[in-house]
């Protein structure tokens, strides 16, 4: 699974925002330069974050960016999911989708599977799990299994 510029900078983004501590909203060019992401690639995703219903965008010079609803409430899941759309494709193409035959078969449910997977971690660490640094324990317990840290 690869997870794209464009979903790395809207967490990023959203993680930001999150962390914020009083309710004014923050200007893209704050964001873009808190976070090293370009800052017009970051109005796109931003803009893209606004129509999903992740973030309010208020104009004006006291105007900047805001998220929608409380950061405990938006799940990373959801963020990559506005900018990037599904979690988990093959070939751009929904798991349950496919379809295979013969040997290859069985690589419909082993995509499910990593579907399943890649969802309930993703879906189960919220902004604030990640700006608090208190990621759900199970979560954590992966980052303990052996070669997690290292490229095979």
């Amino acid at each position: 699974m690869r997870i794209s510029a464009r979903a790395d900078y809207a967490v990023r983004a959203a993680l930001q925002l999150a962390a914020s501590r009083d309710d004014a909203p923050l200007k893209a060019e704050a964001i873009a330069y808190a976070q090293d992401i370009p800052h017009k690639f970051l109005e796109s995703i931003l803009n893209d974050m606004r129509r999903g219903g992740l973030v309010l965008s208020q104009r004006g010079g006291n105007g900047g960016y805001r998220l929608a609803r409380p950061a405990e409430s938006i799940s990373i899941a959801d963020v990559i999911r506005t900018v990037d759309g599904p979690l988990v494709s093959v070939r751009g193409v929904r798991p349950p989708d496919l379809t295979y035959t013969g040997p290859a078969e069985s690589l419909l449910p082993l995509w499910v599977a990593l579907r399943s997977n890649v969802r309930e971690i993703l879906e189960g660490v919220s902004l604030t799990d990640v700006v608090s640094a208190q990621l759900p324990a199970d979560v954590l317990a992966l980052t303990n299994a052996p070669g997690a840290w290292g490229n095979p």
